[in-house]
């Protein structure tokens, strides 16, 4: 097994190796600016890892892993938008740059871009990449638009929460596991084991990022801190808050939640001091400690060897300890 950051090396490089036509420049110019823009490459370099442990060839599943980080940024420029979103990775995003308009129409050609890589995978495994691909893509938008109804619902369940992070964030991790797993000719039972472990870890990923936009740090996470708390998004900590909230911090919460005009400062200091008070903090970590332990019981059922077994074991804990 290389290193995360062999691995990062190589989608970096190959990434920096897509031809953008010059012309017409808004439709490619955006797509440049957002690949430009970094990020963990967490997926692909998921399905390089997945591949390498199982015995596959890392070159052949690096044209189709980059079609995933092409997918994952597409969804983001569209997200963005409906999201109202200003800031990504510390920059600003494609519609606060250009317009709606423009990311639109450039997440649409990131799509296309998405698609042409993966469908170089080699003949013999392309039915089943295509396959696993388009219907992680149709999870992916239904996972986005339970996100946006949950927008006008006041009853949103934990249950519900979880399966919409579940299709809108999970299965692509699942996903680019599996990728990796199919082009190294695994087993059925390895192929299986190590899509349970890439969707806990997604779990376990957005729950994090959760708690990370309200107690994270703007410099390294690279997003304004409070987001959620400001569009009152349904998260984890936002629906378990409904649910515990009673007197008087029910009546503080649902202040909150109805002054459109609340000063971004006093709001997410308030909202934040009220989590606190009501122990989510507490049970955010537990819940993602929980689906950490998932991804890594998953691990265990698969066939890999120890070193590249111990790789994963890292990777896991590290991203759900991050700070960004």
């Amino acid at each position: 097994m290389k290193s995360y950051n062999d691995y990062l090396a190589l989608v970096n490089e190959a990434i920096a190796h897509i031809s953008y036509p010059a012309q017409p420049a808004r439709l490619y110019e955006p797509i440049a600016y957002t690949m430009s823009l970094g990020g963990k490459r967490l997926r692909p370099v998921l399905a390089l890892m997945s591949c390498d442990a199982l015995g596959g060839d890392i070159h052949a599943v690096l044209t189709p892993a980059v079609g995933l980080e092409l997918f994952h940024n597409f969804t983001l420029l569209h997200d963005d938008v409906m999201d109202r979103a200003d800031v990504r990775r510390g920059q600003p995003t494609v519609h606060r740059k250009w317009n709606d308009n423009v990311a639109i129409l450039s997440g649409d050609a990131m799509l296309t871009m998405a698609t042409q890589h993966i469908a170089r995978t080699d003949d013999r495994h392309l039915p089943t990449v295509i396959g696993l691909f388009n219907r992680t893509a149709m999870e992916i938008y239904e996972g986005q638009q339970w996100d946006m109804d949950f927008e006008g619902r006041h009853n949103v369940s934990v249950e519900e929460y979880l399966k919409m992070i579940r299709l809108k964030t999970s299965v692509l991790l699942g996903c680019a596991c599996q990728l990796g797993a199919i082009i190294a000719d695994a087993n059925q039972t390895d192929t299986e084991a190590i899509y349970e472990m890439g969707v806990n870890l997604g779990l376990a990923f957005q729950l994090q990022d959760d708690a990370l936009d309200v107690w994270g740090d703007a410099a390294t996470f690279g997003k304004e801190i409070g987001g959620d708390i400001m569009n009152n998004k349904k998260t984890f900590l936002l629906i378990n808050a409904m649910k515990r909230a009673t007197g008087d911090e029910a009546m503080e919460l649902r202040r909150w939640l109805n002054d459109p005009e609340a000063p971004r400062d006093s709001k997410v200091a308030a909202v934040t001091a009220l989590y606190e008070r009501l122990g989510l903090r507490e049970l955010s970590n537990e819940a993602i400690a929980h689906y950490n332990d998932l991804a890594l019981q998953a691990l265990q059922r698969t066939s890999m060897g120890g070193e590249a077994r111990e790789a994963f074991t890292q990777l896991i804990n590290r991203l759900v300890a991050r700070q960004s």
